[in-house]
């Protein structure tokens, strides 16, 4: 203790050495920076992460190019006319078809030539169509010849590495075998023919002598014989062949489409190969056109129609409200006001090229309806091009002689704003819709890369979390920091902040688990729960005013809420155990069945009503430890003062304590609404996890963060699928900066205007 002064009854002056003084004030600085230093370092690592995040995106609306590499002259062009040119993956060596049956390969890069083969046409016999079957079919090729019979070829491609060196040897293949087949047996010229190589199966079709013919050979493998016997199915499709110039098979050799240069397309099923079906008919282009060139869109689900005034549009395959298909125009692009020559889809995507009679070379992707590229590649028409397996080269013949070589870079041609924001017509589909399905096992697959249904179910998760959590945390914050006695508020705000600790995972567990199926069982007594509690809480209010006066005198002031904690537990059992009954009786039988066959509405078990349950579980700590400390540490004076003045301890806590509490309280909800728009394993585990968009409570949903939690470990680093996921993630970092921001500013004015109180 200090030394008391005697003679002034003071206590004595206490001194403190410079060096202590010295020490303090060095303690003070390091804190003073240490705060500083660790706010920087969180700003600093905010930026960083929003950074990094827009360097993975950029690279997704980076404009695709083109680069000229080299041109030559078409190698061995006395062999014939170039009828179709072909490439192999890495771009290192090309196959030239010419019209006289020779296949010249030669390097892409400087034209030399590498072999040179002729195919086995027999003697006295005349090439009179040619046509390429799927290109991923290892480049099967079909000749029609002047006798009715017809030889499909196959070029192929084999890699070696002698001198650690690749070495790619090119080939030829009869699949078919090399003596030609007959398909007309009145040995008719085959005008026009398509055909589709299969494993166990393939097609022939031609138009011959008037008719169209379509020839299966099937293979049947004996147990006694070592190579597969041929199972010839013959039919005559009952179709005008007059004007076709196109004939179309898809890769599963089930539809066939016949093409007529005024713009007739019709539509056959030859599923069944004895009795082919016509199912439609129709014009593809308006009247006074005509169709320059056809090809399919990777995985043959839709064609690719060019025409005479420079247009090429997409007629995709679609069922009608009768389950009935039937082919539907869904986009169309503008090339030029040329006629388009040559059409080359992409192998791997849904992209495509197009070049017009000028030599306008235009690369285009169907899905996002994208102009991708539109460059001039010549000034003498094209004779032949293609596209290389990856899209990253394309090789161009021109009527001069010159065959140019171009690198192509397009790495990301799925991403535009339609297809990510906005409703796309997607193959197969009615009618456009916003579909999230990024990966599937077939490269032909065609990528669906909304971001509006996870965004949707974004909200949706958070709103029905939030209609659950404010009510219960507001209400209880108001109630334990301002009526509740401080002896059992010491045990009720610990506990409820404790549940802040529980981690996701275990609530997510239990809701998908044990929650979604009670609920389901019990759909009726969730309803009745929402009468029979508010029912049940008003009677108990009303039975304890009119409580004897001795009795509630010994009953501690602020301590009510504890005898109401029975009376809840009660209640809620009551509204489960006449749950079944009620649904039987008011329903017939089911509460869901009488929701499906009267409203309409589905119900699937792990919906957004367990999510808003279980997420709410979940953000009630947040709002109600927030909120319950700004209600808590409004100054007593303003209370008191206000209860001095004659108001009710009701008044005084809705138009004192929550006003001066406001930012306080509306900072507790911002947070709890960041933390269930950010939520990941709850929404992962409790609802089905479907990118759908709808309303309905009943229905499942997905999130941005569990659809990057569900599929980042399976995505290609580096891919469209990868920096997609990324993207969302900065939808999700941007749209919670802007919301955090937005709030911060209403909480500062609300902070100004009642700071007066």
């Amino acid at each position: 203790m200090p030394e008391i002064n005697k003679n002034t009854k003071k206590p004595a002056s206490i001194q403190i050495s410079p060096a202590y003084e010295q020490w303090r004030l060095l303690k003070d600085k390091l804190a003073r920076y240490g705060v500083v230093a660790g706010g920087l370092g969180v700003i600093v690592a905010i930026v960083l992460i929003f950074f990094y995040l827009l360097y993975v995106v950029y690279p997704l609306f980076i404009s695709a190019s083109v680069e000229p590499v080299d041109h030559y002259a078409a190698p061995e062009q006395a062999l014939g006319k170039t009828i179709l040119l072909e490439m192999e993956e890495q771009n290192e060596v090309a196959a030239r078809f010419t019209e006289s049956g020779q296949v010249v390969f030669f390097e892409v890069a400087t034209g030399k030539v590498v072999l040179t083969q002729a195919i086995a046409i027999p003697e006295g016999v005349k090439i009179t169509s040619f046509s390429q079957g799927s290109p991923i079919n290892e480049g099967a090729v079909i000749y029609g010849l002047s006798d009715g019979r017809a030889i499909v070829v196959k070029h192929q491609y084999k890699a070696t590495y002698p001198d650690n060196k690749r070495l790619i040897t090119p080939s030829l293949k009869y699949p078919l075998g090399e003596t030609p087949l007959v398909i007309d047996t009145t040995g008719a010229a085959l005008e026009k023919i398509a055909v589709k190589i299969g494993s166990d199966a393939s097609t022939v079709i031609v138009k011959s002598a008037g008719k169209i013919r379509l020839v299966n050979f099937a293979k049947e493998q004996s147990l006694f014989a070592d190579e597969a016997a041929l199972t010839r199915t013959d039919a005559v499709l009952e179709v005008s062949a007059e004007n076709v110039e196109t004939i179309l098979v898809d890769k599963d050799e089930a539809n066939l489409y016949l093409l007529s240069a005024d713009g007739r397309l019709s539509y056959i099923d030859i599923s069944n190969k004895s009795s082919p079906l016509l199912r439609q008919e129709q014009n593809v282009v308006t009247a006074g056109q005509t169709i320059t060139s056809v090809s399919f869109l990777n995985g043959d689900l839709s064609l690719l129609i060019g025409d005479s005034t420079g247009q090429v549009s997409q007629w995709s395959m679609i069922r009608d409200k009768l389950n009935h298909r039937t082919m539907e125009k869904i986009r169309a692009f503008k090339v030029s006001d040329k006629a388009v020559v040559t059409i080359n889809a992409e192998q791997r995507r849904k992209g495509f090229m197009a070049i017009d009679a000028d030599g306008v070379l235009g690369i285009y992707h169907s899905t996002a309806e994208r102009q991708l590229i539109k460059q001039q590649i010549g000034q003498a028409q094209p004779v032949a091009a293609v596209l290389s397996p990856r899209a990253n080269g394309l090789l161009v013949e021109l009527a001069d002689g010159q065959m140019h070589f171009w690198r192509v870079d397009n790495e990301h041609p799925e991403v535009s704003i339609k297809s990510l924001w906005q409703e796309v017509w997607y193959e197969s589909y009615p009618k456009p819709d916003y579909i999230w399905q990024s990966s599937s096992a077939s490269n032909d697959f065609e990528p669906k890369y909304s971001l509006t249904p996870l965004v949707f179910g974004t909200l949706k998760a958070a709103f029905y979390a939030m209609w659950v959590a404010i009510p219960l945390a507001l209400m209880g914050a108001i109630y334990t920091a301002y009526f509740m006695a401080p002896g059992m508020r010491i045990y009720v705000k610990p506990t409820i902040e404790i549940m802040g600790a529980l981690p996701t995972v275990i609530l997510g567990f239990l809701a998908g688990l044990w929650l979604a199926p009670f609920m389901e069982a019990h759909l009726g007594g969730v309803f009745a729960l929402l009468m029979i509690l508010p029912l049940g809480v008003m009677l108990f209010a009303y039975a304890w005013l009119h409580l004897p006066k001795k009795l509630a005198q010994k009953i501690p002031e602020g301590w009510g809420a504890a005898f109401l904690i029975p009376v809840i537990l009660l209640s809620g059992w009551f509204a489960f155990s006449v749950s079944v009954p009620l649904e039987t009786w008011l329903f017939n039988g089911s509460l869901r069945d009488w929701f499906k066959s009267e409203l309409g509405i589905g119900y699937d078990q792990r919906n957004a009503l367990v999510v808003g349950v279980a997420m709410g579980f979940a953000v009630i700590p947040t709002i109600f430890s927030i909120a319950e400390d700004a209600i808590f540490s409004v100054p007593k004076h303003l209370t008191v003062g206000s209860l001095a003045l004659g108001a009710t301890p009701w008044q005084t806590m809705s138009r004192v304590v929550l006003l001066t509490a406001s930012p306080g309280i509306f900072s507790a909800v911002m947070i709890g609404f960041g933390r269930a728009v950010g939520e990941t394993m709850i929404v992962l585990m409790a609802t089905g996890n479907t990118p759908v968009m709808d309303l309905s409570v009943f229905q499942g949903l997905r999130t941005l963060a569990a659809n990057i939690a569900v599929e980042m470990p399976e995505s290609e680093v580096d891919s469209t699928h990868y920096r997609i996921l990324f993207l969302a993630a900065l939808v999700l970092f941007v749209f919670t900066f802007i919301f955090n921001t937005l709030a911060e500013v209403i909480r500062q004015r609300l902070r100004e205007k009642y700071s007066s109180l």
